[in-house]
Formats: C-alpha cells, sequence, structure tokens
C-alpha cells in the first residue's frame, strides 16, 4: 500500500479549525518525518518537523501519536502548524489578503532526519481565514478606513469593532474569522493607513465613535448588541471607546494595560495623557528591543492621570495577558485596573496565561517573540514559550467569542423586550 497523508474532516477549512492529520499505509512501526510548510504572500518559506513512529498497523494518527523530537515533542494535534518557523530573524506570519488561503504542505519523509529521506507521501491543505459566504466590504465614509465583514443571511447579527495596535494598518484577518464565526465585524484602521498618520501628535476618540455609529446603521448589524476587541495599543482603545462612548454592551482587551500608552488621547473635550515611561529604561535583547521596564508604577499620582476611566461604564470587560509578554507589564496593569473595576461593581473577568507572551493571536498562527515595528524603525520584543503561547491561543480565542456571544445575545434580548 502507497503511504498517504489526509487531513480530517475536511483539507479545506477555516485557519482556526483543529484537524486530524493522519498517515496510512506505512509499515508497522516504521520510522518517519512529517514536515509541514507554506509560503506567506511575500513568498517566506514557514516550515516545522517531528519524528514520530507509525503504530503495529503501520498508522499514524496525531491526535495520539507522540512526536520524538523536532519542532516539539509529546502528543500534539495541531503542532505542526503551531511551531512553524522561518529562517529569517524577526519575521511574523500574518495574513494580509483574506480572500486567499494559506495552502499548508504536509509531507511524510522515510526515517528520522530534517526531511532528508525519501518522500513517500504529500497532501495540501487550504486554511481559509473567510468563510463561504462571508461579504468581505471595503469602508471609506467619512473619515472612517475600514473593512466591514457581514456573516451570510440576514441577521441581525451582533457587532464587533476589531481593533490592532501600534503597529498601524488595516489588518483583516481576525475580523474576517469572526464574522466566520457569525459576527459582523469591522476591521479599523487609526494609524499608518492611507492618510491616516502613523505618529500622531494624539488620537480623537470621535474617529472611533464614528465606526461604532456605521455599525449600528448597517441594516444586518443588531445595533444594541455591539462588542469591541483590541490588542496592544487597539486594546487600551477599545477600553476608551467602551468607558467614554455609549452603545458599547462588552469589551474585550488583550495585552493591554487600562491605561492610555504613548499617545495622548482627546475625548468628550477633555485629554487623557500618555502613561509616563522612560526611555532610558529601554533594553537591547538578542536585537531586539525590550520595552518591559520603560513604563512606571500604575498606582504613581503620574500615572493615575492616565487612567482609562473604565468605571464610568455599565459594559462588560474581558481582560486577557500573558505572564511573558515583554512589550509591557500587561499582567500588573490589568491585575490594578481588574481591582479597580470590582471595587467600582463592575462585571470583569480576567485571564492571565503563563508562558504566552504579548501577540495573543487566533488559533494556531506561530509564536512571534520579536518583529520588526515599522512606525519605530525597530524590532520589539513580544515574549512567549511556544507550546504555552498555542495552548493560550486557543484557549482564548473561545473566551472571547463566548464572551461576546453571552453578553451581546444578552443585550440584544433586553432590547427586543
Amino acid at each position: 500500500m502507497v503511504p498517504r497523508v489526509v487531513v480530517l474532516p475536511f483539507a479545506t477549512c477555516l485557519y482556526d479549525d483543529p484537524v486530524q492529520v493522519k498517515v496510512e499505509g506505512l509499515s508497522a512501526l516504521q520510522a518517519v518525518t512529517l514536515r509541514a510548510s507554506l509560503e506567506d504572500e511575500t513568498g517566506e518559506l514557514f516550515q516545522s518537523f517531528a519524528y514520530y513512529k507509525a503504530d503495529s498497523n503501520g498508522e499514524l494518527d496525531l491526535t495520539s501519536a507522540a512526536s520524538l523530537g523536532g519542532s516539539y515533542s509529546g502528543v500534539e494535534p495541531m503542532g505542526l502548524l503551531w511551531s512553524l518557523e522561518t529562517k529569517t530573524p524577526f519575521k511574523r506570519l500574518a495574513k494580509r489578503n483574506v480572500l486567499t488561503p494559506f495552502q499548508v504542505a504536509y509531507e511524510v519523509y522515510e526515517g528520522h532526519g530534517r526531511v532528508t529521506g525519501q518522500l513517500l507521501g504529500r497532501c495540501v491543505s487550504e486554511r481559509w481565514f473567510l468563510a463561504e459566504g462571508v461579504r468581505r466590504i471595503p469602508v471609506r465614509e467619512g473619515r472612517l478606513k475600514a473593512t466591514l465583514f457581514l456573516p451570510p443571511g440576514l441577521g441581525p447579527f451582533p457587532g464587533l469593532i476589531d481593533l490592532y495596535g501600534s503597529g498601524g494598518g488595516l489588518v483583516e484577518y481576525r475580523a474576517s474569522l469572526l464574522a466566520s464565526r457569525g459576527f459582523a465585524t469591522l476591521a479599523l484602521a487609526y494609524l499608518g493607513f492611507e492618510e491616516l498618520p502613523a505618529l500622531p501628535e494624539f488620537l480623537d476618540l470621535d474617529y472611533f465613535g464614528e465606526a461604532v455609529e456605521f455599525l449600528q446603521k448597517q441594516q444586518q448589524v443588531a445595533a444594541s448588541a455591539i462588542g469591541i476587541l483590541g490588542i496592544s495599543k487597539g486594546a487600551n482603545m477599545a477600553l476608551a471607546l467602551a468607558a467614554l462612548w455609549p452603545g458599547i454592551k462588552a469589551a474585550v482587551s488583550i495585552s493591554g494595560t487600562g491605561f492610555n500608552s504613548f499617545t495622548p488621547l482627546r475625548a468628550k473635550g477633555i485629554t487623557i495623557p500618555a502613561f509616563p515611561y522612560n526611555l532610558e529604561k529601554m533594553k537591547v535583547a538578542d536585537g531586539a528591543v525590550d520595552f518591559y521596564e520603560i513604563m512606571g508604577d500604575p498606582r504613581d499620582p503620574a500615572a493615575l492621570e492616565s487612567r482609562i476611566p473604565v468605571e464610568k461604564s455599565s459594559t462588560k470587560f474581558l481582560f486577557l495577558s500573558g505572564q511573558d509578554d515583554r512589550n509591557w507589564k500587561s499582567e500588573c496593569y490589568c491585575q490594578e485596573t481588574v481591582q479597580h473595576l470590582q471595587q467600582n461593581g463592575r462585571h470583569v473577568e480576567f485571564y492571565c496565561y503563563p508562558g504566552a507572551g504579548h501577540l495573543l493571536e487566533p488559533p494556531y498562527l506561530p509564536l512571534c517573540c520579536a518583529s520588526f515595528h515599522k512606525p519605530l524603525g525597530l524590532v520589539m520584543l513580544w515574549g512567549g514559550k511556544q507550546r504555552e503561547h498555542a495552548k493560550a491561543q486557543e484557549d482564548a480565542w473561545q473566551r472571547i467569542q463566548n464572551f461576546f456571544r453571552q453578553h451581546l445575545q444578552e443585550s440584544s434580548i433586553k432590547s427586543y423586550l
């Protein structure tokens, strides 16, 4: 029997779908190497490999078989994806065009070695960020620079605004996945895109408010069920919008601080200053800049002036952070903000993941410990340990969806009644 690689239940799936990778037709207890590889849109090759032995029937199932070494070890059904690496330093795997899939090649080779043996079998899996029927609609209305993703059907769907960090641009892949899971999602650019400056003198909350109003006007969106999700600087903006703009029912902060970071924010006739920081405390580790120590104590009076006034909001909050975040002390700042919310009787949930870094992404995207930050012109250290970070991403992704489904659905039902 000729060996073959199969991906179940389907070789074509969404990127956040877990799959079962199997090899059939091997000899009993045969030693093999499995490799996964994909090219991103720039032509950069990412790959991983793991050593296995077939069972007594000549089959290999990654949901039960343990890797004996390579990019990871042990039973890791999705290990070939989350351990993908490239030889180019500081390269981050991110999807630029959500209208096309990542094509992942799974290959099985004879023996244990970095694909030096005979190629025995091969399978290509298409992993999409956009489900069939989801509509992608570019938005250039007023000042808005965004993309709206609408699930198939008439709705109304719970609405989300999705914000990425200070690296800028219009990032769509998380929003498109959320729309594929039933949320009408607006991916919003606010830095370094088209005429939006990468390093503005200040940020204007009214711009983000325009996004809320735009989303509420869409016929397919439940206007009373709007949530907001942000990571890093985007998390701070998500909290500010939830605190100071009406209509936000649920907010998720990923690796945020609860304080306004780096850029002053103008909101409702006031200016929230940037959290105090000292660049002299910046360190360089393995060619990457470590910002971990530059921000001060959140309890200092000067720092308290930059606190985002979340206690004024009836919004439900979910905070997610990693204990190995090297960009800033997100666990420390999150805990202070969570305690502040609890003291004011607000609904707040908080999960901090051991070994996880700053860039908590949708599941199975590989850990990026450091990458080039274009606006700053620096390689930034993000932190994280590979296996722990991968597990955190899986858990966080489910918590985010469950949190929004629970609280946005509640808001929609109350509005209807």
